[in-house]
């Protein structure tokens, strides 16, 4: 396919349509990396919650399969101070969920953890040598992200504000995610914890368009070729989708939650930090709705999860998702139950279609 209005982002990842597949941790792997890399978008694979093995065969399965760039993704986040106070305080308001289910509310925490890039974490770049080095949570240390960029990977990162962006540019990124509040799963936020500084995605795109030089991919709320184009429009070179790629059969998603996204609305999700401690979007759960989807009670993340962990067990174990978060955006209802690799040709062909009215 060609006749891109940008191909700025197809020629700074070798690939032929503007799409990439957001790196979802928990919820994507090589084979949904490989269903879109197949089609000509940008497979991502999420690192946060791989240890090195399992990294390396992820890659190893991609690479064997698709032989299109690969993005794999890191979190930047600082690993927070322990603070048993804070912990305490967020078990005991989670004390009365721990005696309904027969959960043992004396037993150590277990710990809830999501793996910063680092040392080791470079290491597996320079020897797996992807196209595209993604990272949330703003940047690494700039001696880490030198090493990263002299493997010849692209590096790109979130922003959820113009600031962001601005930061991210001045630091060493090749393009821009601007991450709409309208997006699943954790906001790239850095800047700032307010999520009251969150806006939406065409409101954000343009804005982050206008201030940097580098170009920009919009996320959050685009689902189908509509919010393509539209993307397209007001600037960006490029989409990355998650919710969209969540119904397809390559998706790691729950039965659970595959049902909540068939069946809830876009006002059924909600920014809440009960599950990790940072502002993610999700499907409500009895949880969220009970305490509310945000609480300052929530332990930084990534510990506020431990402490829900005997919780989800125990009820997971008899088919409810009250205490599991189910990520998805705004734009669930766009979404349709295809394989990935149908989804991104059928999403690039009837965007190019309107671009050529």
């Amino acid at each position: 396919m060609s006749r891109w209005p940008d191909t700025r982002i197809l020629d700074l990842f070798g690939i032929e349509l503007p799409i990439l597949q957001a790196p979802m941790a928990g919820a994507s792997g090589s084979a949904l990396a490989i269903a879109v890399g197949r089609a000509g978008g940008l497979g991502a694979l999420p690192c946060a919650m791989l240890d090195a093995d399992q990294t390396r065969a992820e890659v190893t399965a991609f690479r064997q399969a698709c032989t299109g760039p690969l993005n794999l993704n890191f979190f930047c986040h600082q690993p927070p101070e322990p603070d048993a106070a804070r912990a305490e305080a967020w078990k005991q308001a989670l004390a009365r969920y721990y005696i309904e289910l027969g959960a043992d509310l004396q037993a150590p925490t277990p710990v809830s953890n999501r793996q910063p890039f680092d040392e080791q974490s470079c290491q597996w770049v320079e020897a797996l040598r992807p196209e595209v080095v993604s990272f949330h949570f703003g940047l690494p240390a700039a001696p880490l992200l030198a090493r990263v960029k002299a493997t010849g990977a692209k590096v790109i990162s979130s922003a959820t504000t113009v600031a962001e962006a601005l930061w991210l540019e001045q630091h060493g990124c090749d393009a821009i995610i601007a991450m709409g509040y309208e997006a699943g799963g954790h906001r790239g936020m850095f800047l700032s914890d307010d999520i009251t500084t969150q806006v939406g995605t065409f409101a954000l795109l343009p804005q982050v368009v206008d201030a940097v030089s580098v170009p920009v991919i919009a996320a959050g709320g685009v689902g189908d070729h509509r919010g393509l184009v539209a993307a397209l429009a007001l600037g960006a070179s490029a989409v990355q989708m998650g919710t969209a790629y969540l119904f397809c059969p390559e998706a790691k998603v729950s039965a659970n939650h595959r049902q909540a996204l068939n069946t809830a609305t876009a006002a059924d999700t909600a920014l809440t930090n009960l599950f990790t401690g940072r502002p993610a979007r999700g499907i409500n759960t009895r949880l969220m709705r009970e305490l509310g989807p945000m609480t300052a009670l929530a332990p930084a993340f990534p510990l506020a999860g431990g402490a829900l962990m005997p919780l989800r067990a125990l009820s997971e174990a008899t088919g409810s998702s009250d205490f599991s978060n189910q990520w998805a955006g705004q734009g669930l209802r766009l979404g349709r139950e295809l394989p990935a690799h149908d989804l991104t040709l059928e999403i690039a062909t009837a965007a190019l279609a309107h671009l050529r009215r």
